[in-house]
């Protein structure tokens, strides 16, 4: 029977002003400065812009930008009368609608800026302006800090099994004569800190600032206290978290082993360019110890948790009430860091999580059940004695009270009454141990939550296949308790390391999922921070070690990546110190940020070079100590076979690894217009390749090395087998999942990565679904089998000593929406997803007939729903305004196509099949029978 294609429209879910008396098609809006919606405090002195579109009708087509106009001005009244005193664009003919760079006049320090975007149409209309967005900025000279670093004279003594100092509060009280107009106090801390004035607290951002390298740099926060200072007696006090004060590779003989702050406001009144006070932390501040102390000492395996002391609490500790009389003066450091502004969205309290049971355990504890593995905060109410002390544990394995030693505790109150709330530290798991009580508690007393950094979701799925939705939930989840502190940790109980190698099997997930732009902006600092410096393996405290020096007396060379940022500790390989090359190369190809590149083209270059130095004949040797040349790490029984070897398949997969370093690289530098570099990665590649093929090349059956599926993978994403070669080496290792291992994965984080990325690359959907759709071990349905509500570090369960809450394999998560739905990214933009393809997974399932996906891509929101019943199709597509796309069909899908009215160019591909060039518009194709 003759199949018939035709095409409609698909109607917006949300409402839009129809076109009416020749207006614009198009309406800029969700307008962002450098990634962010209106930040505050930012230093960056020629900040981005960018916006995306609606439609005014969303029946038409082709809705595009072909100019803008962006005014910049000091204050909204200005705006509002169209006058850009800051920066005036005039028009720009132009499509780009991102990664506009602010050409105005120099900004000035502590200043708010104003902005509204005007664009033209396909059609030369133009657009009404958009909503007025802000920024305001920080401190762009370091001698504008007139503030010194104050602590107290509390220090932390390593020796200890748990921290020994408390946290402390700092405070200060001011008179003044009238409120002021304008006061934003910037706040950088050594440790965590919480802001009041007059006892309310500042900002809904938590344990913050986000977590820097310490050896260099501190991350300073804007926030606005004009609003909470009033005429006469003001009280501005600082608590600080011990936290991150502590840890190990941050300690340098220039700053004390205890928290530390500095933080300066300088107060305006009406519209006066001079402050008339300037408040900032010094010696003659007041400090106090807290009622609360952190357990543990901020290392592997001893993060602890924090105990609060209720008899302690001193409830106007932040007021004008306090008598402070008493109060000892501040310690006034002389750490010498830089300060620069946190430009990532602070930390949030998000998703409460309640707890679905508690029972008597045979010891007369009570464990309570959250239903979900999480890491975050808790509060417990409690009562009882005076002085009783009432422990926390917390655990990942039911039946375990306590793993990887996170504990908290809480000393009740002389009225019998306490409850322990997290502030400065966090717990991680699902069952809460509770020891100490004479009662069994009410679910009500116990709540949980999430605490991450505040990105916001980016898309959205969902499929008729019950099992790839659980993965994808599941695979989220997991990626938002990893994502505390503006980075990605490979777990968040036992170590909290920003390992490089985990960042492969993340960093795509993340940024097909959520708004992670200034996010990965952030690690990719990090990542600069910390090159040149060799990696702390062991117990940070155990070790003899001076931090920039030689830790184990091997030579550091300048462009040598520690395994994780910015956190230095850990194991790693080449796949984690190359993170510096690939993460960047993502970003662009997801954002169309082209000053990711830039920035960190001299610390790609100096990786290379380093690299150099251990290569002979092209190929890369083993160097370092026992834990700097991991290869791939915990595949399917890695444990018993020895993952930390010596063996060819190690040396095999980082040199391909290395090869895929430098292609990567060579693109990196073509876009930036660096040919000699360019020319030169390329032909290494080139060298390696060869070298590689002739030491690793199974010529009998087409693999590599050991013929892992990780040495496939890693062989043919870096493009080392010969062109008359990848095909059969494809096509082995298409034998080596579905054949050999029937249908399973047989890999761990860094091979996992490379094949799932290699597989989106090539269309091979078929070989992810397979993968993803096996119930027996090993296999996400295996982990589902066996209750998992987060993704294990390994894919066996009950190894001990290992997470079940971890970073190893989230890299489906970019599949379902890069691939799944049909939304493929297209190799040749430079503008990110500006333009994209379209083009369905060939896989046919019983389980999966339907997916219906949303793509909040920088360059607007696409959306995909397609179906196959019946013998037939339907897809669903909306094409954002501004955007095009190209759909690629196979020869059947296409007979008798029926495009009814819309704009679409057809022509068939030397390949086979058919594509249409769609611009903007929402669509309905279908097939029937």
């Amino acid at each position: 029977m003759k199949r018939v294609l035709f095409l409609g429209w698909l109607l917006l879910l949300w409402a839009a002003p129809t076109l009416a008396n020749g207006g614009s098609s198009l309406l800029p809006a969700h307008l962002r400065c450098e990634y962010l919606v209106n930040p505050t405090g930012i230093d960056e002195p020629h900040p981005r812009l960018g916006w995306t579109f609606e439609a005014t009708d969303p029946k038409a087509f082709g809705q595009r930008q072909t100019a803008y106009r962006i005014l910049v001005a000091a204050t909204p009244e200005e705006l509002n009368d169209n006058k850009g005193s800051w920066w005036s664009s005039g028009w720009i003919n132009s499509s780009d609608m991102q990664q506009i760079e602010y050409k105005g006049k120099p900004l000035q320090s502590d200043q708010s800026y104003y902005w509204k975007v005007s664009v033209k149409d396909e059609q030369g209309r133009i657009s009404p302006w958009s909503e007025t967005a802000q920024w305001t900025t920080g401190l762009f000279q370091p001698g504008e800090w007139q503030a010194s670093w104050i602590g107290t004279a509390e220090v932390f003594d390593p020796r200890q099994r748990d921290c020994n100092i408390n946290d402390p509060w700092l405070r200060k009280t001011i008179d003044l004569k009238e409120a002021p107009h304008k006061a934003n106090m910037f706040v950088a801390s050594i440790g965590y800190h919480e802001l009041y004035v007059n006892g309310k607290k500042i900002g809904d951002g938590v344990m913050a600032p986000a977590v820097s390298n310490h050896t260099k740099r501190a991350r300073y926060i804007a926030y606005d206290i004009a609003k909470e200072l009033k005429p006469g007696k003001n009280v501005i006090a600082l608590w600080l978290g011990t936290s991150w004060s502590i840890f190990g590779p941050y300690i340098t003989p220039d700053k004390p082993n205890t928290p530390i702050v500095m933080a300066q406001a300088a107060l305006y009144n009406g519209n006066a360019t001079t402050p008339f006070m300037l408040v900032k932390t010094d010696a003659s501040w007041r400090t106090h110890p807290s009622p609360n102390q952190l357990l543990g000492t901020w290392d592997f395996h001893k993060m602890g948790g924090e105990i609060w002391d209720a008899r302690k609490e001193m409830k106007d500790w932040n007021t004008a009430g306090c008598d402070e009389s008493n109060w000892p003066s501040a310690v006034v450091y002389h750490p010498r860091l830089l300060l620069s502004a946190q430009m990532v969205e602070p930390n949030l309290v998000i998703n409460e999580i309640n707890p679905v049971s508690v029972t008597t355990a045979p010891d007369g504890s009570y464990v309570a059940d959250m239903g979900v593995n999480f890491a975050g905060w808790t509060a417990i109410q409690v009562h009882g004695h005076p002085g009783d002390t009432i422990q926390f544990l917390f655990s990942e394995r039911a039946n375990v009270p306590m793993t990887f030693a996170l504990h908290s505790a809480v000393v009740i109150s002389n009225d019998g009454t306490a409850t322990f709330h997290n502030r400065f530290n966090y717990s991680s798991g699902r069952w809460i141990t509770i020891r100490g009580l004479k009662y069994t508690p009410a679910l009500t007393d116990i709540r949980g939550w999430l605490v991450r950094t505040g990105y916001t979701a980016a898309s959205s799925f969902t499929c008729s296949d019950s099992l790839q939705n659980w993965i994808y939930n599941r695979v989220r989840w997991t990626y938002e308790n990893l994502s505390l502190g503006g980075y990605i940790v490979d777990c968040p109980q036992r170590e909290r390391l920003g390992y490089g190698g985990d960042a492969h099997a993340t960093c795509e997930t993340g940024m097909y999922n959520y708004h992670l732009g200034a996010f990965y902006t952030k690690w990719m600092e990090d990542w600069r921070d910390v090159q040149g410096s060799e990696a702390v393996v062991g117990n940070m405290y155990d070790t003899a070690w001076a931090h920039k020096g030689l830790m184990s007396g091997r030579h550091l060379h300048k462009g040598i990546q520690p395994h994780s940022a910015p956190t230095y500790m850990g194991g790693g390989g080449p796949p984690w110190g190359g993170i510096c090359v690939s993460l960047p190369w993502f970003i662009y190809q997801k954002e169309g940020d082209r000053r990711v590149l830039e920035r960190n083209f001299e610390m790609i270059k100096n990786w290379l070079a380093f690299l150099d130095t251990q290569t002979k004949d092209h190929l890369l040797q083993r160097f370092g100590g026992n834990w700097d040349f991991l290869g791939d790490w915990l595949w399917p029984g890695a444990t018993a076979e020895g993952m930390n070897n010596d063996k060819p398949q190690t040396l095999c997969l980082n040199n391909c690894y290395r090869v895929f370093n430098l292609r990567t690289a060579a693109k990196i530098a073509k876009v930036l217009g660096k040919t000699k570099e360019a020319a030169e990665w390329q032909q290494q590649a080139d060298l390696s390749s060869r070298a590689i093929n002739t030491r690793f090349y199974n010529a009998a059956d087409h693999s590599y090395s050991d013929s892992s599926m990780g040495n496939m993978a890693a062989a043919l994403l870096a493009e080392v087998p010969a062109p008359d070669q990848r095909v059969a080496v494809m096509k082995r290792l298409e034998n080596e999942i579905l054949v050999v291992r029937k249908g399973h994965i047989n890999v761990g984080i860094t091979g996992g990565a490379m094949l799932f990325r290699l597989l989106r690359d090539e269309g091979r959907d078929d070989l992810l679904y397979s993968m993803t759709s096996q119930t027996s071990y090993p296999g996400w349905g295996y982990m589902k089998d066996n209750d998992a509500t987060t993704i294990w570090e390994m894919w066996e369960k009950d190894l001990p000593g290992h997470s079940l809450l971890h970073s190893s394999f989230l890299y489906p998560g970019a599949w379902y929406i890069n691939g799944v739905s049909g939304i493929r990214r297209d190799p040749a933009s430079t503008k990110g997803f500006q333009h994209f393809v379209v083009r369905l997974p060939s896989f046919n399932s019983p389980q999966m007939t339907w997916a219906n996906t949303s793509f909040g891509s920088s360059a607007g929101i696409i959306k995909t729903a397609w179906k196959r019943e019946n013998g037939g199709l339907t897809l669903r597509l909306s094409v954002p305004p501004n955007c095009s796309a190209t759909l690629e069909l196979t020869e059947e899908e296409a007979a008798g196509l029926n495009a009814g009215q819309a704009p679409i160019k057809k022509q068939r591909r030397q390949n086979g099949g058919v594509t249409y060039e769609l611009p903007a518009g929402n669509y309905v194709f279908s097939t029937t029978i």
